[in-house]
């Protein structure tokens, strides 16, 4: 099969030298690309610039980087077409990105500031949070024959509940599978495709062994 793999976090400028991100390390994400070149399966890792997991390397395994969510799109969507058997879609995009920041003028209005350096001088900024695209909507548009697996990290909420989100995601999206995890699931993975009840992996290995064997009888 030829996989593509996104791993790792996307960043947002606040300005020319501060970002936004999120803790993602990019360990899953690598380990699966990692897996897949060791079936042999030709792999293409689109892997955060600013991951923290060790960069990989191996035989059948292409890495390239990425950083903001606009530059995450841009490589996805140059991919587009037929030839992925499977995306898995590991990458931890960054939900906000900066719209507008604010001071308070001493009239008690707002000031809108700019510039390539924002001063702590003017003391309390106020910085609007605007929501960016959601990759994995495009994603069956872009690989109209891929299986396609999501995630969904659930930070409140019950397992029930983290699973019911996987599940719409597959609704929603059009994706064949998605892997649930976070402080909602608890310990281990769960799982989810259209065709079967909920798996729980208790250990990475365990999901890694599950991802690699999902698609088995869709692609060649």
């Amino acid at each position: 099969m030829r996989c593509l793999v996104t791993a790792g976090p996307t960043y947002e400028p606040l300005d020319a030298v501060r970002r936004l991100t999120n803790f993602s390390t990019g360990r899953l994400g690598t380990e699966l690309a990692l897996a897949l070149a060791g079936a042999g399966h030709q792999v293409l890792l689109l892997r955060g610039a600013s991951a923290t997991w060790p960069a990989p390397a191996a035989p059948g395994l292409e890495v390239r980087p990425f950083t903001t969510t606009a530059s995450l799109g841009a490589a996805l969507a140059a991919l587009a077409g037929p030839g992925m058997d499977a995306v898995f879609h590991a990458a931890a995009v960054s939900d906000f990105a900066f719209g507008r920041v604010w001071r308070r003028a001493p009239d008690g209005g707002l000031e809108e500031v700019r510039g390539g350096k924002l001063s702590t001088r003017a003391g309390p900024l106020l910085a609007e949070l605007a929501p960016t695209p959601k990759l994995i909507a495009r994603l069956r548009g872009w690989f109209p024959r891929a299986w396609l697996v999501g995630w969904k990290y659930e930070a409140e909420g019950d397992r029930a509940a983290a699973l019911e989100a996987g599940a719409a995601q597959i609704r929603d999206c059009a994706t064949d599978a998605c892997v649930v995890n976070g402080p909602a699931y608890g310990e281990g993975f769960g799982l989810l495709t259209r065709a079967a009840p909920p798996r729980h992996c208790p250990t990475r290995e365990e999901l890694l062994r599950a991802l690699l064997a999902a698609p088995a009888g869709r692609c060649p």
